[in-house]
């Protein structure tokens, strides 16, 4: 039994019937809760060359945090207008991959809560071990009925499990992509984040980081994204995303680059001329107002087309010569790492 006055899934399957024969659609896993089943869709657009880049999508994770679902679904709709007539999009395609999974955690979103229906945090339960973390939502092991509970980290969620299969299908076997998972309710200020947040130690790709952040800045100087490691705000367990870039690195050391970006919204803007939101279940996490909703769907297409297009022509930031890579580590250690 599916189920039903689900407007999110709704929304989705109505456009993959949309793009038809011109996206390649398949549910990666289907989740069962209670009597209901639903359905992980993912959607992949444009050349299926193993040596193409990747622009892979993800939403919902955190099901209370459903803003980032509805801009993916936004983002489809447009993709599926431009299709229709915008050519040089369309020779972009031929020459790269877009991924999307807009619903990683269905049950979430359509309970309206963090987890899943196991009552696990998603993106605290892979197993990797943050550094230093002694606070309560870094992951928690004592009881699903608290948030940030880690789940059992051996034999991780069926939908973690499909986010990182998708991963490894897609991302992986390329040699350049970048992922986006798509989240709210951290402060005042759009934050674009990447590894690590499970310590306070520069990545693999710190120097591309900063080269993309710096590309980023002078294309758009006014964009509204503070850009820098996510353990600058916090450390938690059981990231995802640092649990994939070190398999990937592990793995495949030397052969590709794989850019994981996490997307924080800064929902507590949407607070501060209705505080009364705050006592709305989605209030924290989401804009309650149609045009606030509008605002934000639009907010950050700008972003999603500079990385796009950045994977197409990554000369100035992903193919760095070795004595410009120590210049930028050099220059992301003084300002992310405090040395």
């Amino acid at each position: 039994m599916t189920a039903d006055k689900f407007p999110e899934l709704d929304q989705l399957e109505r456009i993959i019937e949309r793009f038809g024969d011109r996206a390649q659609t398949q549910v990666i896993e289907r989740i069962r809760y209670k009597n209901l089943e639903f359905p992980i869709h993912c959607l992949t657009l444009g050349s299926t060359a193993p040596d193409v880049p990747v622009l892979a999508f993800f939403g919902g994770v955190h099901g209370l945090e459903k803003i980032g679902s509805e801009v993916i679904l936004s983002y489809l709709h447009t993709i599926c207008q431009l299709l229709d007539w915008d050519r040089e999009f369309q020779d972009r395609l031929t020459k790269s991959r877009l991924v999307f999974v807009p619903i990683v955690n269905p049950v979430g979103v359509y309970l309206g809560r963090r987890s899943n229906g196991n009552g696990v945090d998603l993106m605290r339960n892979s197993p990797v071990e943050g550094i230093g973390t002694t606070r309560l939502y870094s992951g928690q092991r004592i009881t699903p009925h608290l948030p940030w509970y880690r789940g059992d980290t051996a034999a991780m969620e069926k939908e973690a499990l499909a986010l990182c299969r998708v991963v490894d299908q897609h991302l992986f076997n390329s040699p350049l992509s970048i992922a986006l998972d798509l989240h709210s309710g951290f402060g005042i200020r759009d934050r674009l984040w990447f590894p690590y947040a499970s310590r306070k130690t520069p990545f693999a790709f710190t120097a591309e980081a900063l080269a993309l952040k710096e590309l980023f800045d002078r294309c758009y100087p006014h964009h509204v994204y503070k850009i820098e490691p996510m353990s600058e705000e916090y450390v938690i367990n059981g990231d995802l995303w640092d649990y994939l870039f070190d398999d990937f690195f592990e793995r495949f050391e030397g052969e590709g680059l794989f850019l994981p970006l996490t997307l924080e919204m800064g929902s507590w803007l949407w607070l501060r001329k209705n505080p009364l939101h705050l006592f709305n279940r989605h209030g924290l996490f989401h804009p309650l107002l149609p045009h606030r909703q509008q605002r934000v769907y639009r907010r950050h297409f700008m972003l999603f087309d500079f990385l796009h297009r950045s994977l197409l022509y990554p000369v100035q930031w992903g193919e760095l010569e070795p004595q410009q890579k120590l210049l930028n580590r050099s220059k992301a250690a003084a300002l992310w790492y405090g040395h």
